[in-house]
């Protein structure tokens, strides 16, 4: 299943029916956040239900045998529905039901059902428009939804909160923390045992990421492992979180609607093996007196209070409040991750003082600079804090600086993400400080054999292009030779008919053949042609070290150090044969529009046109012929991308920490000390520390070729704007005459 291309769907399908109603976005989320959850929840009854069944006697009577069923669902990764709850009773309504009143029906019998859930279910289905709650109903019973797996349902679940938070900015997107800086915030702190707090936990997506977390590189049960507590502020979104964790099978029942500020959990002080937040920015008009109780050793704040307004009293800004939050919930060997603001890590007066105690306890581990647009409603950059009481004593005067400003991915105009790799190769940055190399060595391992894998698919998808371009340039040819200019002109104007010229001059382009890189020319990035490039790509594949099972067979840095050096040679012919596929498409592409545009080829019986479409769909992108399935085009391409992209992962690690151990990268990360700090006034911005990386040889070439493509591209342009310019003349020229 492409879960990207359903969830797409999915919400362009019921953006556009809301679009089409009166409703706004934040009237329309939290329904269609309980259809997918009542969708959701119905999959995973029906994934057990069949076992459950099997194993009750035939002959026991209806009404227990319901309640055998109910019970079974116990300790299971899903929920009991009766029967009028469940999402396929809903969906075969006849038409003209009540779906409004059956689906509010449905959400009363769940919070019947689950203690954890009361009150947090959507309700007011009645007043949806009927034929756009039906509507809704179908696009969520259609049949790939219907065999979703939990997986799937979380990743569609996640999705449209990330999409409402994006279109209708509810909270100033407070709600919702880009994944992007939810799992750079786990894969740091690790959250695999014990207590874990979000004082401040929105949608409940930092639990979300923690159990996917423990279940995929743990390979653990999370409600077995760790226990959440969450606090939030919002009524709605406490409800959010409560219904999020339980889409996702994970306990809900210690999420608590409160304001952290003033309602302590006395309980978790000092008891937390793990807290992770993105607590709102900068807010003012915190009632000092409601929080002076809380300072002091041992209590909520223990480094003081921050500055007050002058005028009102109040605390001017809480950041310095959330941060001795977070840290005084850990326990002795705790750590806790969380998102502030920028300015928090140069702030002065009061929070300076604060951020110098919380410096000098030695426990402050990691501090990560993120670049702006990540977040969906607002463009601040900001940073990621990163505390650890239970750092070794050989890190305990350091503080590991990343500027991750420069690590991005575009999705949009006003949108950035963290791609996996962006965040596995700054995760493993922390590794090599923390002395964990083994990690290192795994991950740079791991990207080689990924590379290896797209370059084993290489020969068979490059012998399945060089056929479709083949039938295409047969076709092109046979009808080069075979036409005849009285065919080809047949009820023509005499101003419109095609020469002898023309013809020959298509058959003359038809007949030139067009090597990839390098053949005959010995060009191709070093590699003299495709054979000999696919032999050193076999070559490189071999050295790479096997999997005996589940387990990976590492080797030593020095082993994966040379592996990568036979990759890197690799990457200029692997990017230059890109380019020369894509030449060639264009090239017999456009000769087939030529032939069948300018020749009128389909008015000779020496042009199949069916052989034509069909050789056009071969060498045409899957999206540009609005279909799902890959093309011969797309195969050999995305074999050669992603062997490329794999390579230049490696080859980011490799490049900055060469011997396998954790050393300054300019620009990059520093490992500074308090003395470094104090020296700086207690900031604890990376950027002041890192300094700026000189431009490398990678990132000047992809600057020229990116020049290059542009030139050629404007070039492209301005000879289709010069005939543009002809025939708007010529027709002018034609109405004035």
């Amino acid at each position: 299943m492409n879960v990207q291309q359903l969830e797409n769907e999915l919400w362009e399908a019921a953006d556009q029916l809301r679009a089409n109603s009166k409703l706004t976005a934040v009237q329309y989320a939290m329904p269609v956040l309980g259809l997918i959850f009542l969708r959701h929840a119905d999959n995973r009854l029906h994934a057990y239900l069949p076992a459950i069944e099997a194993g009750i006697p035939r002959q026991v009577p209806a009404a227990q045998r319901e309640q055998l069923i109910k019970l079974s669902f116990a300790g299971k990764a899903a929920i009991y529905l009766p029967e009028a709850a469940r999402f396929s009773r809903i969906a075969s309504l006849p038409q003209g039901a009540d779906i409004g009143g059956a689906i509010d029906h449905a959400m009363d019998l769940i919070e019947a059902e689950y203690e954890v859930l009361a009150g947090a279910l959507p309700r007011g289905y009645t007043a949806f428009e009927p034929d756009l709650l039906a509507e809704l109903v179908k696009i969520f019973d259609r049949p790939a939804i219907r065999a979703a797996t939990g997986d799937v349902f979380g990743r569609i679940y996640e999705y449209f909160l990330n999409k409402f938070a994006m279109n209708s900015a509810q909270e100033g997107g407070e709600f919702f923390t880009p994944p992007s800086l939810v799992r750079m915030i786990v894969n740091v702190i690790e959250p695999d045992h014990g207590l874990v707090l979000d004082p401040a936990c929105g949608s409940a997506g930092m639990f979300v990421q923690t159990g996917h977390f423990i279940e995929d590189v743990r390979h653990q049960v999370t409600n077995d492992a760790v226990t959440f507590h969450g606090q939030e502020k919002s009524d709605s979104n406490a409800k959010l979180a409560r219904m999020n964790l339980v889409v996702h099978g994970l306990d809900a029942s210690n999420i608590r609607q409160g304001n952290t500020f003033y309602d302590q959990i006395p309980q978790l002080v000092g008891q937390c093996d793990f807290v992770m937040a993105n607590p709102p920015f900068n807010v003012d008009g915190v009632d000092t007196k409601k929080v002076e109780a809380q300072v002091g050793e041992g209590a909520r704040l223990p480094f003081g209070l921050p500055g007050t307004n002058g005028k009102t009293g109040a605390i001017s800004n809480a950041n310095s409040l959330w941060i001795q939050y977070f840290y005084s919930y850990l326990n002795a060997t705790g750590r806790a991750g969380f998102v502030m603001a920028s300015s928090a890590s140069d702030a002065g007066n009061k929070d300076r003082d604060i951020r110098e105690k919380l410096v000098r306890t030695g426990h402050v581990d990691v501090m990560v600079a993120i670049g702006t647009k990540f977040f969906y409603t607002r463009s601040l950059p900001c940073t990621l804090w990163f505390l650890d009481k239970g750092k070794g004593d050989d890190l305990r005067d350091q503080v590991l600086m990343i500027d991750a400003r420069n690590v991005y991915t575009v999705v949009s105009a006003n949108s950035h993400v963290f791609t996996d790799e962006q965040l596995a190769n700054l995760g493993a940055i922390v590794w090599l400080y923390r002395g964990e190399a083994e990690k290192f060595v795994g991950l740079v391992h791991r990207y080689q054999r990924q590379a290896a894998q797209w370059l084993a698919k290489l020969p068979e998808r490059l012998k399945a292009d060089d056929a479709a371009v083949e039938r295409l340039a047969a076709l092109l040819r046979d009808f080069a030779d075979k036409a005849q200019l009285a065919q080809l002109n047949k009820d023509q104007p005499e101003d419109a008919h095609i020469t002898q010229a023309e013809l020959d001059a298509f058959k003359t382009d038809a007949a030139l053949p067009l090597p990839l890189a390098g053949e005959g020319r010995g060009e191709g990035g070093g590699v003299g042609d495709t054979a000999t490039l696919l032999r050193a790509a076999r070559q490189a594949c071999e050295s790479v070290a096997p999997i005996n099972g589940r387990h990976i067979i590492q080797g030593s840095h020095d082993h994966h150090a040379s592996v990568q050096h036979g990759f890197d040679e690799l990457a200029p012919p692997l990017k230059a044969l890109s380019k020369a596929i894509e030449t060639r498409h264009k090239h017999w592409l456009g000769l087939l529009t030529r032939a069948e545009k300018t020749l009128r080829a389909r008015l000779s019986p020496a042009f199949d046109a069916k052989a034509a479409r069909e050789a056009r769909r071969a060498l045409l992108a899957a999206d540009a012929k609005k279909q799902e399935e890959a093309t011969v085009r797309d195969e050999v391409l995305e074999a050669l991308r992603q062997a490329g992209y794999f390579i230049a992962q490696a080859h980011w690690l490799l490049s900055r920490f060469p011997d396998g151990w954790f050393v300054d990268v300019p620009g990059l990360c520093k490992a500074v000390t308090l003395d470094d700090i104090e020296a700086n006034d207690w900031s604890l911005t990376p950027g002041r520390y890192v300094g700026v990386a000189a431009a490398s040889e990678d990132e000047k070439e992809n600057f020229a070729e990116k020049l290059r493509e542009i030139h050629a591209e404007l070039a492209e342009l301005n000879e289709k704007a010069v005939v543009l310019a002809g025939r708007i003349a010529g027709n002018l020229e034609g109405l004035l005459a």
